[in-house]
């Protein structure tokens, strides 16, 4: 290991350290503009400059290796000259937009110019002008600000795997632009505004809302995918201003999917904010006591046998477990988490978990993906598996109908029967997959809605048992899901009961008659014509499919809205934080199931928010402690049976509108419109 000397001070590094990385491990500061811990290296901001003893000239330290013997000075006359000069040339062409720039309080160059800066500039001539650039609904361009540190075009190359922004032209020409004025498609562009350090790339849906200091800032977790990717929410007044990215090694890094970063506004739209009760056909504005004296009504005087209720993608297991114990005081076992309909085998918890973590993945040498497009699914697992296959010896292969990567991947084929060539060792694939020390399998949980999925989820146990892909120091068995609350529902075994009905079966007997009375807690992705017969009683904080059929709404509240409790999908519990009131009369639908549970003529044995966590502890000690990963037990899963011929189908068909805050936001129908489907405003493309 490197031994050197960074003003006055020795410090042993190891051996591949810049002395960038150098200096950071010995607790002294080198400004950067072009470095980031994340990207590859480009060495062309020059802000980074430090005297090398005996050199003749500054070295840019992010690009230069430490080694052993070296002299390092940061502060020295040399170094301080270097770094003002720097900026007086930075400072050339950068407009003064202070004023009006969104990066205004948060900007790199700002902060630098006031500590290593110079105080006044030497240049008269004109200034640099540089036409703005289309990089779709989200990302807003002011390129004079651009500095060229190409941090922007290094993520969307590197991290998101989508070459689609680079540099034209030379010096003073030089222009970071998408070549042919289209919208950026990457899953995470986003990324690139909190990258920039300049006010060059900005927020478009956020543009002269409001400027950092204003803004209240709450910790919290994102719930519109599975991932539990954290996030800090910034409010103005009673209103979500932007949702930004929380550095979490383990879950998301510091990166962030665009429907989790964008979809805010959303939380505006649809709402519902009182309750309603249909009479004479029409929904009517209602107060909470006549809303759940009408919901007591009816379920008391309907046969508990033909009651049922499913939960949606976005709950939170607190009220889960308040409506799970309401059905089970009234002797109802038909619920279920499920809305999709998937069959999962939830008596063992490892044939639901992502068991190899995350993190898991920069471990793994082979990953076959199975049913899945995690590009859509999962846009952080996806760059997880890109950036290990960047590292080299990670092989990737997939089983469904072909993509479009971010990253090499062979493809197999669409039809489920190759999990059984590769089992029986027809397919040669199997001797890759036997060859490979740490491989893991990600299975599409919508795989386990169709018919045959208990069949093949079979198949894939016998396969990770075969081949060494699960061991007693090595999980490689994951299934991916969509839904936020899914394994936090399953953990808490919000499922049929003795006796009970799951998804299908329950919207089978609603079309039947069999069941007369369906609690939606938060459920929109079923089929209208499924909910045409029951009597439909929403709780949510969305109009979306669910309350568009309901008898009775219960408005609830969203996920910045109160403090609820979730599950990803590797089984870490995280918990949401309330940013903001809800709106009007909505409330927390653990109050709300608990308000219920009292109008129907019994006491649960809980009254505030903690007693109902600690109720979830009871039900499942996993709840106790928050933020940990609890590998689970491996075990004999799946159903033995026939595997059906037709090809695997993604279930995702618009990554930007898979729920009902996505579905009422405009940004995310600006994104289908002018990404997905190719149709931007040219005239409000130009100027944002």
């Amino acid at each position: 290991m490197p031994k050197l000397k960074i003003n006055d001070q020795d410090i042993e590094v190891p051996a591949g350290f810049t002395v960038l990385q150098a200096c950071q491990e010995a607790g002294v500061e080198v400004p950067v503009f072009c470095y980031h811990d994340r990207l590859k290296i480009a060495g062309n901001c020059r802000m980074c400059l430090v005297e090398l003893k005996k050199a003749p000239k500054p070295i840019a330290s992010c690009a230069f290796q430490a080694t052993d013997g070296m002299e390092i000075l940061t502060n020295s006359p040399m170094a301080q000259k270097a770094r003002k000069g720097t900026l007086e040339f930075l400072l050339i062409n950068h407009p003064l937009d202070c004023p009006i720039c969104d990066q205004g309080g948060e900007c790199d160059l700002q902060d630098e110019t006031m500590v290593y800066g110079f105080d006044r500039g030497r240049f008269a001539e004109n200034k640099r002008a540089v036409k703005e650039k289309y990089m779709g609904p989200l990302v807003k361009t002011e390129m004079t600000r651009c500095i060229h540190c190409t941090r922007c075009v290094r993520f969307i190359t590197d991290v998101a795997g989508v070459e689609e922004l680079g540099a034209t032209g030379r010096g003073e020409g030089m222009e970071i632009t998408t070549y042919v004025e289209k919208a950026l498609t990457s899953e995470l562009s986003g990324n690139i505004i909190d990258l920039c350090p300049v006010g060059a790339l900005t927020s478009k849906p956020y543009a002269f809302k409001a400027r950092s200091w204003e803004l209240s800032k709450t910790e919290s977790i994102d719930v519109l995918d599975a991932v539990g990717s954290n996030i800090r929410v910034d409010t103005f007044g009673q209103e979500v201003m932007r949702i930004l990215p929380r550095l979490h090694e383990d879950v998301n890094e510091e990166w962030l999917g665009d429907k989790s970063r964008f979809a805010y506004d959303g939380l505006l739209n649809q709402r519902l904010d009182q309750p309603y009760v249909r009479k004479d056909g029409k929904l009517t504005p209602a107060s909470w006591e006549e809303a759940l004296a009408v919901v007591a009504q009816k379920i008391k005087t309907t046969n508990p046998k033909k009651i049922a209720a499913l939960a949606g993608d976005l709950t939170d297991v607190e009220s889960m477990i308040v409506l799970k114990d309401i059905f089970e005081h009234l002797g109802t076992p038909h619920l279920d988490c499920r809305q999709d309909g998937s069959t999962f085998d939830f008596k063992h918890r490892t044939s639901y978990l992502f068991n190899t973590s995350f993190a898991g993945i920069e471990s793994a040498d082979l990953c076959l993906i199975i049913g899945t497009n995690p590009r859509w699914e999962a846009p952080l697992v996806n760059a997880r598996l890109r950036k290990r296959a960047l590292q080299g010896g990670f092989k990737l292969a997939n089983i469904g109908a072909p993509q479009e990567w971010t990253m090499t991947v062979e493809e197999l084929g669409e039809h489920p029967g190759l999990i059984k060539d590769v089992l029986s060792g027809k397919h040669p694939f199997a001797q890759t997959l036997k060859a490979a020390k740490n491989p893991m399998i990600i299975l599409g949980a919508a795989v386990l809605t169709r018919e045959d999925g208990q069949s093949i989820l079979k198949t894939v146990h016998a396969l990770c048992e075969q081949f060494g892909i699960t061991r007693s120091d090595w999980n490689g068995f994951n299934i991916l899901h969509r839904a936020a609350s899914r394994v936090g529902g399953l953990d808490i075994r919000f499922v049929p009961g003795p006796n009970g009905m799951g998804t299908t079966d329950i919207l089978a007997g609603c079309a039947d008659g069999s069941i007369e009375v369906l609690y939606l807690l938060g459920a929109d992705e079923l089929s209208p014509e499924s909910l045409e017969k029951p009597f439909v009683i929403y709780q949510g904080h969305h109009g979306d499919v669910g309350a568009h059929a309901a008898d009775v709404i219960l408005p609830g509240a969203a996920y910045t809205e109160k403090s609820g409790t979730y599950v990803n999908m590797e089984g870490r519990v995280q918990r949401t934080a309330q940013a903001l009131f809800p709106p009007n009369l909505a409330r927390e639908d653990w109050k709300i199931l608990r308000a219920l549970a009292d109008q129907l003529g019994f006491e649960l044995p809980y009254m505030t928010l903690d007693q109902v966590r600690q109720r979830m502890v009871e039900k499942n000690n996993l709840f106790f402690a928050q933020d940990t990963l609890t590998p689970a037990p491996w075990s004999a899963f799946g159903v033995e049976g026939k595997v059906s011929d037709t090809p695997f189908t993604y279930p995702v068909t618009n990554y930007y509108m898979t729920d009902p805050i996505s579905r009422a936001s405009a940004t995310m129908a600006k994104c289908t419109r002018d990404i997905l489907y190719g149709e931007p405003q040219m005239k409000e493309a130009a100027h944002g």
